[in-house]
């Protein structure tokens, strides 16, 4: 690919752009916020400092849902922004390589190819790589050989389970279970056992903080509004109660692993034994998930140490290596 280029890996709660020149990954928030309907008033990170705090002039939102483009125009309005960015403001003609879900339909697919073409970034050339591939090549996998490998993708919105081989994906399962379900859980618990109402950044920086709460054996300190009296108040929650609301949708990843492992073939079963699952994505880091998962599957978990950006390094090294070139594909006639 070209000296100017970008990998794009739009995830639901944070946007990653590897860029060529730069040879590094911005990592910001996928939200946008507008003013009086129509007027750019922040965006990423800026536009998450407001979330849950803007007045009623201000909306904030997060353009995918579900792994998808939602809101298509928002969508484009971020991305011509944070390319422009990446470029100092002189927004010159680039290639482009963008990771989308395997397992939604090829509308959905062409949204991405789409959001590119109609955003204003000058793009020369598109192609598109499946998310998990690119996952895989981010963990420093070499996917094109015939070994079968397991990769669950924990994100904000959607877990991706796949299996690899031969630079291809034989088996992926999209799943609705993911950070924002462990925010949500942990809200309803606070609410049920102490009356008190959260925000979900509040139980967002509970579910990051858990493990070294854990380790320190003590609770977690929020702040939210009493139900009874509806007046602010702290309290301090004890990290088992957290952990206990999360194990439902830890077991529904480890529910949907197994039914993955009951439909592969045998050959590629026995190297998933022998190399185990390769955990990775936002919200793969919180607290017993990775030992759940090894206890509920009797495998070996390999965890990420870039969980964020494991897809924009793959996209990276696909940028990078004429080896791996053969894994991206144009979606113009939508076949590979």
């Amino acid at each position: 690919m070209a000296n100017n280029a970008f990998g794009i890996d739009l995830g639901t709660n944070n946007i990653k752009i590897y860029s060529r020149n730069e040879d590094n990954i911005m990592v910001e928030k996928n939200m946008i916020a507008i003013e009086n309907k129509n007027t750019l008033f922040a965006y990423g990170n800026s536009a998450f400092e407001m979330y849950e705090k803007a007045p009623g002039n201000i909306h904030i939102s997060y353009p995918l849902s579900n792994g998808v483009i939602a809101d298509i125009r928002n969508m484009e309005t971020l991305i011509r922004y944070f390319i422009s960015d990446l470029q100092k403001g002189n927004t010159k003609p680039a290639d482009f390589l963008i990771a989308v879900p395997t397992d939604v339909t090829d509308v959905e697919k062409r949204a991405f190819y789409d959001l590119l073409k109609e955003a204003n970034v000058k793009a020369r050339k598109i192609m598109v790589v499946e998310k998990a591939v690119a996952d895989g090549l981010g963990l420093d996998i070499d996917v094109k050989n015939s070994q079968g490998v397991l990769v669950v993708n924990v994100g904000y919105e959607t877990t991706e389970i796949s299996i690899l081989s031969l630079g291809g994906i034989v088996l992926s399962r999209l799943i609705k279970a993911g950070g924002l379900k462990f925010d949500e859980a942990i809200k309803a618990a606070v609410r049920k056992e102490f009356s008190l109402i959260i925000g979900g950044k509040t139980a967002e920086s509970v579910k990051i903080a858990l493990k070294d709460l854990a380790g320190e054996g003590k609770g977690a300190v929020v702040y939210g509004r009493d139900i009874v009296t509806g007046l602010p108040m702290e309290r301090e929650i004890p990290a088992k109660l957290v952990d206990d609301c999360l194990e439902e949708h830890f077991n529904t990843i480890i529910d949907n692993v197994k039914v993955i492992l009951e439909r592969t073939p045998p050959e590629l079963a026995a190297d998933i034994y022998r190399h185990g699952i390769y955990l990775t994505g936002g919200a793969s880091q919180v607290n017993h998930l990775a030992e759940k998962l090894a206890s509920g599957t009797g495998l070996k978990v390999n965890v990420s140490e870039n969980p964020v950006t494991s897809v924009a390094l793959g996209l990276s090294k696909i940028i990078k290596d004429e080896n791996y070139k053969s894994v991206a594909y144009s979606i113009e006639g939508m076949s590979k």
